[in-house]
């Protein structure tokens, strides 16, 4: 008897033994079914041993998962990123088990031959054979390719000469040609193309950042990368990271011109049948190139041998819950997992990667013009300390003068203000209450457009009363503060004439909604779109010549030690977005503060001061990169058992050169569905196994049922 070790996707601390049964012939990485208590759950073959002589009474494996195998380097990355993340290796098997629980998608019924010869032959007849044997189809179908009616279709199965079938669709995708539509590269991108090639014909792992002013063709010299990887292996797989899911469209739109083939996608937004078609075409090596979100790192790619990041410094691959992982430092860990290079490509790159291709670690390429002879914009501060908005309104006079001056030349505005809804405060005139969310201690911002208030931290949400749920005085509620549904109305009611839209999470709900807004904003059918953040990622917009940024300073608010560098990358992506083509741009950031050193080494359009000043203040403090942060956040709904446990926690935190800790603390949000919220912030120096400290930390304390306590290795948010 051999005994098979089975990791489950739960959050357990390491595989379970089974038994295998005689005859079975388990091998690793296959997905089975295994008895748990009184139900079956499906996981993953990681170990599998001579069980001779042991005395324990095995529960046997129930049976194997008619599914493709999980492959040895995701087996190996799903054990790597539970380390990195100081958590369960259930957990990242869990996303990587996702698609291949999803439905498969309905079989096709088709008509085949049978192999009978029909008693009596006719031209109608001699067509619908033909067509059978070129290839299976649907009666209906089979009759237009035939060009005969149904009526002969069913007269041969009633003959048996036909018959019906269900067959499964196939998982395969066409196969991209990496010399179907090759662009003409401008020098600057041949040259970091030469240098991508050459990283690739090494072959093996490595990094380059692909580093690149706005509009200056990133995405044209990463995909010849991933043509130069597709000519020299027919089995190659190219995964293509993208932050949004609003970005994907546009980008397949990019591959499919350029191979001739379109990509795989992958994202939550897809249904479950589509899912699993992309899974099993991973395993399989039947999809060539994936386009997807965070997740599809955890695919279980047959021949994985190009990973892109595209906008690698954003923070939306950052997951916050459930797994918590870093999908940018992932995406390197899987490369070196599976001997793969590693393209980070950005704009504005993460402090973390500029340091790392200084340091000598990554490959450093740079494209620093725009392609096609445009420009970068004119970026200019309005101090609104001195010409401030007319009162109730957000937009000062000169942004208003330099909107219609645009508007007059035929050409299109951005107006943008990363704050989703109407106003993020609802207040009570005559009590003075904040409304928030129930047992929490998050703002309710008033949604417009729905008539709603909402919670974005918890997801609660609720009709605007007539009366103020305190003190019941009717019409005293008032709004504090500009959304983007309220910059809009503002517009509107400015520029009666012009044509709005508005692109926010709210209002773009899915990949499709996002194509249709950007593509009527590219064909010119819009004269002012106001947005949010996902209009600042990569979009390309051929008349849009001005950006008017209506908050500049809102990033800086807050604890957040990497608001500046946050802040600094979102406006110089949203202010690219402008004079993409013939025509000049300028962008106008509202400021109550222009003399801080993002407003002003934006304007001056100095990234590499600003990067400097952030680096020495880094450096000082030793934050990151200069050293490594993670948090533990405590939460619990008894505030004094909670206590109770924070001080055993504090109390057990192991002594180690090099590593302080703060906290316990408060949370920002410290009350969220009734669970009141702690946290500890630890920070090491880069010489110190992080993980080892934490792992070390948590095994000291037993953690109350009633209690949770969350890792967060490297955090990028302090709520």
């Amino acid at each position: 008897m051999r005994i098979a070790q089975v990791l489950l996707p739960l959050p357990l601390p390491e595989a379970f033994d089974y038994a295998e049964p005689e005859g079975m012939e388990l091998v690793l990485g296959e997905v089975v079914a295994a008895p748990l208590g009184p139900r079956l759950v499906r996981g993953v073959v990681t170990g599998l041993r001579d069980g001779a002589g042991g005395n324990r009474a095995l529960k046997p494996v129930a049976g194997r998962i008619e599914t493709p195998p999980l492959p040895p380097e995701s087996l190996a990355f799903v054990e790597w990123a539970a380390r990195y993340a100081v958590d369960q290796p259930g957990q990242p098997l869990a996303i990587a088990l996702r698609g291949s629980s999803a439905p498969k998608a309905r079989p096709d019924r088709v008509v085949v031959l049978t192999g009978r010869e029909p008693a009596r032959m006719t031209p109608a007849r001699a067509k619908v054979i033909a067509a059978v044997a070129d290839a299976a189809r649907a009666p209906a179908a089979l009759a237009r390719a035939a060009g005969v009616s149904g009526g002969v279709v069913s007269a041969l199965m009633a003959d048996g000469v036909l018959a019906e079938e269900l067959r499964q669709p196939p998982v395969d995708f066409d196969a991209p040609d990496p010399d179907h539509d090759k662009p003409q590269l401008n020098p600057s991108q041949a040259a970091a193309l030469v240098g991508l090639a050459a990283m690739v014909n090494d072959g093996g792992f490595g990094v380059a950042l692909l580093d690149g002013v706005t509009g200056s063709g990133k995405t044209e010299v990463y995909l010849e990368a991933a043509a130069e990887v597709l000519r020299r292996d027919p089995d190659a797989q190219v995964l293509i990271l993208l932050p949004e899911i609003a970005l994907t469209e546009a980008v397949i739109a990019r591959i499919t011109a350029r191979f001739g083939a379109q990509p795989a996608a992958w994202h939550s937004g897809l249904a479950p049948q589509r899912r699993r078609r992309v899974w099993e075409a991973a395993a399989l090596g039947k999809c060539r190139i994936v386009v997807g979100a965070r997740s599809a790192l955890f695919l279980p790619f047959r021949s994985l041998r190009l990973i892109v990041v595209d906008e690698e410094h954003d923070a939306s691959y950052k997951q916050e819950d459930g797994f918590i992982y870093q999908a940018r430092d992932l995406a390197v860990a899987r490369g070196k997992l599976g001997d793969a290079p590693v393209v980070l490509a950005s704009a504005t790159p993460s402090l973390e990667t500029l340091w790392n291709a200084q340091s000598g670690r990554y490959r450093w390429l740079r494209l620093a013009n725009r392609h096609g002879g445009a420009v970068l914009p004119e970026i200019s501060l309005i101090d609104l300390r001195e010409t401030p908005p007319e009162p109730g309104r957000w937009l000062s006079p000169p942004l208003l003068d330099a909107t219609r001056e645009t508007l007059a030349r035929g050409e299109q505005v951005l107006l943008f203000l990363n704050r989703r809804g109407y106003a993020p405060l609802v207040l009570c005139r005559a009590c003075g209450e904040r409304l928030r969310a129930p047992d929490s201690e998050s703002w309710l911002v008033e949604h417009r457009y729905s008539g709603r208030l909402v919670c974005h931290l918890t997801g609660f949400s609720m009709p605007k009363p007539e009366r103020c749920p305190y003190c019941a005085a009717k019409d005293s509620l008032v709004s504090i503060g500009p959304g983007v549904e309220r910059v809009e109305e503002e517009a509107r009611a400015l520029f009666p004439e012009a044509r709005l839209a508005v692109f926010s999470s709210d209002t773009v709900t899915s990949g499709e909604a996002a194509r249709t807004l950007i593509e009527a904003m590219a064909a010119g059918e819009f004269d002012i779109l106001v947005a949010t953040q996902g209009a600042a990622k990569g979009h390309n917009f051929p008349n849009l010549t001005l950006v008017g940024v209506v908050d500049a300073d809102l990033g800086l608010r807050g604890g957040d030690l990497r608001a500046a560098e946050r802040t600094f990358q979102l406006l110089a992506q949203v202010s690219g977005r402008a004079g993409r083509h013939a025509r000049a741009g300028r962008a106008l950031l509202q400021t109550w503060a222009p003399e801080h050193a993002v407003m002003q080494t934006l304007a001056a359009q100095d990234r590499d001061a600003f990067v400097a000043l952030e680096m020495a203040e880094r450096e000082a403090a030793g934050l990151p990169p200069f050293g490594r942060l993670a948090a533990l956040i405590v939460s619990g709904e008894d505030p004094a058992g909670l206590d109770r446990f924070l001080r055993d926690l504090a109390a057990a935190a192991p002594n180690a050169e090099g590593v302080d800790v703060f906290g316990p603390a408060d949370a920002p949000f410290s009350l969220v569905r009734g669970r009141r919220r702690k946290r500890f912030l630890v920070r090491a120096d880069r010489g110190v196994d992080l993980q080892a400290f934490l792992a070390a930390w948590r095994a000291r304390v037993k953690i109350p049922g009633q209690v949770r306590l969350t890792i967060d290795v490297d955090p990028y948010s302090f709520l």
